[in-house]
């Protein structure tokens, strides 16, 4: 391959190693064309099926910031590079693998994670991209419901306890230290002053008090008199 086709050839596998959620490497040797031609179709939209060197990829892979698939890199290599969702195409050629033993997956790429063959396989036992966003679907409506209750129970509960707090000072001042009830207390305050500003001074002659101090004054004078006498 001449040097300007074999930097376009890493030039489209760096953008298809950069552009693909995951990358699925595969050994093909074997299959026919009719095969080829069948699993690409398995595949749909979601991922392309191409078969490139290995010296060629492992240069395009290592400038797309991937280090670690030289020993992946050995004998016939077709790339299933996967755009869509990651599970659903490993699923497939997982499944094409099993009726057509003669692909053979080796390894893959992950978010630029190197992964073995067996890691490739786990991806084909997690559930699909609309499985998992319907459950965090579920997840989150049902988050959002528990929060809501959660937030409207203390109001609720604290609505009532005023309602009750209310009713209870209406029937029962003193329950509450008169409170809800100012209206009366200062009636109060205003009768009490109104009797005290009202009621006429008490005369004080024949009071206990008065009559000692009479008393007193009659037996100062008579002391006085017998002094004089003498």
């Amino acid at each position: 391959m001449a040097r300007p086709d074999k930097a376009a050839a890493v030039a489209q596998l760096q953008e298809e190693f950069s552009s693909s959620a995951a990358v699925v490497l595969t050994e093909y040797r074997g299959l026919t064309v009719k095969n080829l031609k069948d699993l690409r179709r398995s595949l749909g939209e979601d991922a392309s099926y191409a078969v490139a060197k290995n010296t060629l990829a492992l240069i395009a892979a290592k400038q797309a910031g991937i280090d670690g698939l030289d020993d992946q890199l050995t004998g016939p290599t077709a790339f299933t590079f996967i755009r869509g969702d990651v599970a659903q195409v490993a699923k497939g050629l997982r499944d094409f693998a099993k009726a057509n033993p003669l692909l053979v997956i080796k390894g893959g790429v992950l978010e630029g994670r190197v992964l073995d063959a067996d890691q490739v396989k786990t991806l084909a036992d997690l559930e699909s991209r609309e499985v998992l966003l319907s459950k965090l679907a579920g997840a989150m409506k049902a988050s959002l419901s528990k929060a809501v209750g959660t937030f409207a129970a203390p109001l609720t509960q604290a609505a009532q306890l005023l309602g009750a707090l209310e009713t209870k000072a209406q029937e029962d001042p003193s329950a509450i230290g008169g409170a809800g009830t100012p209206a009366a207390v200062d009636q109060k305050s205003d009768d009490a002053q109104s009797v005290t500003a009202s009621a006429p001074a008490e005369d004080t002659a024949g009071t206990p008090a008065s009559e000692a101090a009479d008393a007193a004054a009659a037996t100062t004078d008579a002391a006085a008199d017998a002094a004089s006498k003498e």
